[in-house]
């Protein structure tokens, strides 16, 4: 658990800025991570990790020369805001393009993704790519959709070698896409971990058994074996790992090996040394040549009690870049010497990815952040396009933007009373950060909405505010789906007049449209979804037939809280929860549950006397 903590609201923020303080001589502060403090060289590849904190030494510890050049650091396993991707992008980038690498999650795709869009649009060379070297999470045939894991290390570490370098931008992709393709691993936990302020673990694991295929989220394993001793354990992740052994390798016999052990946070040097003894006779026994073997922490879950082992099996080009020098806070090499492969064994040295890589994000869309919707500062330039969009508003629309104000007050009460029980249901398949998030979220969304207001400013600008500040403070799947669902809203709305039945309604549905097209979800997959669209049918129904907003809204609540409370007879089948489908059935979808009670929360609002809900306008 932890120890040393003050409001855990501010742990993560707390955390880096002490991360910063200890190492100001590699690192420097920008908003939303770190950059280096010397900066890449000029003219190279930008290469810029990230994701949820608590993963200590990913990503911050990472930074420096011949790995990466910025890290985005969420809140404790959550992904960063798709702004603060942007921000620590821009800061890093030194004329030859981005890099953009991190594990594959939902979160992380979606607001990784939006950065990417938003930096491309503006002129800057931008790709991806994602970690997914999970063995546990998705079979083989599905491995793009695999997570990453203790994997990530090798990803960034080629391909910050070949940044570094000064190869080009596609250059230094191809080599990520290709350690990424030669990288597996396995891991298991023994016990789960705990939040700050938490007062139990995300998960627990029954005395003598241990959790198989655990994620770094504190996600618990796919499923539950009885703990073995330190030769047991060594034996099954060697066997789990040998049995997939990547294309281009060729024998196992005479294949060169790079075995990382690594820590999850609780489970001692010592113990991991005692394991390690057995994974090295085990891959001498099978013939392969082990060199440069890691054992230590490289990818943590905070103080969860478990290990992974991790199997690279490098060909030339990746073995020279893995050995080339680094220097970063937490991790240094100097003067690594990885021998060559024997010809035959080497054929594949220079070749591109094969198809089983991940794919690079999509093409800039007409979905790109406005310049103030990706600004991660509220600064004077800020507040003077705030003043100018307050000129265009009508009077009807300023007093629309007062009653959103009111709504998003009775939104952030409803979600911080339910805080606890979202944490709940979304540790059951998940990290158990949606609470927090949605709290988080919602409280930015309530502020930049009240300031926005008291500038003047339409219901549209208010609700578009709100929308990029949710995003921007929640981070993780919620934020980014929030945001967009808040902003889609926005647009309908507008900054002209107070919107009559119809415009509610289609502002509704295309809320709804913009979720399901950036989260790829649909109704069935137990997401937020689930709840959104008989939300949005609802209340399209009920306010054809003449009813009034408030009447619409209440109805369209209970259809919300009921299709929510029916997602517990799903499985989940995309986003994080997906690798634990079968856990998550029984269990209600912590997304779906937290539309209901935004949902209700707007009902019990627009009810209120003199906020227009008994009329047919909004």
């Amino acid at each position: 658990m932890t120890r040393l903590a003050n409001d855990p609201r501010e742990f993560a923020r707390e955390m880096t800025e002490g991360f910063v303080a200890a190492n100001g001589a590699y690192v420097r502060a920008v908003e939303g991570g770190v950059v280096r403090a010397a900066g890449p060289t000029p003219g190279t590849v930008a290469l810029v990790i990230g994701g949820g904190s608590g993963h200590y030494p990913a990503f911050a510890g990472l930074v420096g020369p011949g790995m990466a050049a910025g890290a985005a650091m969420g809140n404790i396993f959550a992904s960063p805001a798709a702004a603060h991707v942007e921000s620590v992008a821009r800061a890093a980038e030194r004329g030859a393009g981005v890099l953009l690498s991190y594990g594959n999650y939902a979160g992380d795709v979606l607001n990784f993704d939006e950065a990417q869009r938003a930096l491309r649009a503006d002129g800057i060379a931008c790709e991806t790519v994602v970690v997914t070297d999970d063995v546990s999470s998705a079979p083989a045939e599905q491995a793009h959709l695999r997570r990453g894991i203790a994997g990530d290390l090798v990803v960034f570490k080629c391909a910050g070698a070949a940044a570094e370098e000064g190869r080009p931008l596609a250059e230094v992709v191809r080599v990520a896409r290709h350690a990424n393709a030669r990288t597996r691993t396995l891991g298991v936990a023994f016990d789960g971990c705990t939040l700050p302020g938490a007062d139990a673990p995300l998960f627990t694991v029954p005395a003598g058994r241990m959790g198989l295929g655990m994620g770094v989220h504190g996600e618990p394993g796919i499923a539950e074996v009885t703990m073995p001793s330190a030769d047991g354990l060594a034996e099954m992740l060697v066997g789990g790992l040998l049995a997939e052994v990547p294309a281009g390798v060729g024998p196992v016999e005479g294949a060169r090996v790079v075995p990382i052990l690594n820590g999850l946070g609780s489970v001692k040097y010592e113990e991991m040394f005692v394991v390690y003894r057995r994974v090295a006779q085990l891959l001498a026994a099978r013939g392969l040549e082990v060199v440069d073997p890691h054992v230590g922490e490289f990818c943590t879950s905070f103080d969860m009690a478990g290990v992974s082992l991790t199997l690279f099996w490098p060909d030339d080009e990746l073995a020279r870049l893995w050995a080339a020098p680094t220097d970063t806070p937490a991790y240094r090499r100097v003067g690594v010497v990885v021998p060559p492969m024997a010809p035959a064994a080497s054929a594949e040295a220079t070749a591109p990815a094969r198809a089983a890589a991940p794919v690079t994000a999509s093409a800039p869309s007409a979905d790109v952040p406005s310049a103030d919707g990706a600004d991660p500062a509220d600064n004077g330039a800020l507040r003077a396009r705030r003043a100018r969009a307050a000129d265009a508003a009508s009077p009807a629309s300023r007093r629309l933007a007062e009653r959103v104000v009111v709504v998003l007050e009775a939104v952030a009460a409803a979600i911080e009373g339910a805080e606890d029980e979202l944490g709940r249901l979304d540790a059951v398949a998940g990290d158990g950060d949606h609470g927090i998030g949605m709290r988080r979220g919602s409280g930015a969304a309530l502020e930049a909405a009240r300031e926005t207001a008291a500038l003047g400013a339409g219901a549209g600008t208010v609700l578009d505010r709100a929308g990029a500040a949710w995003a921007r403070e929640a981070g993780g799947t919620s934020g980014a789906l929030w945001g967009s669902l808040l902003r889609a809203v926005a647009e309908a709305v507008g900054d002209d007049g107070a919107p009559g039945p119809g415009t509610v309604a289609d502002a509704v549905a295309a809320a709804s449209a913009r979720v399901q097209e950036r989260g790829g979800a649909r109704v069935g997959d137990k997401t937020m979804v689930d709840a959104l669209v008989p939300y949005e049918q609802v209340l399209a129904a009920e306010l054809a037939t003449g009813a009034t907003v408030a009447a619409a809204c209440r109805a369209a609540a209970r259809a919300a809280a009921d299709a929510a409370a029916a997602t517990a007879d799903l499985v989940a089948r995309v986003g994080r929860a997906r690798p634990h489908a079968e856990r998550s059935r029984g269990t209600p979808d912590p997304g779906a549950r937290s539309l209901a009670v935004v949902a209700a929360a707007v009902a019990e609002a627009v009810a209120r006397p003199g906020m227009g809900g008994g009329s047919r306008h909004g």
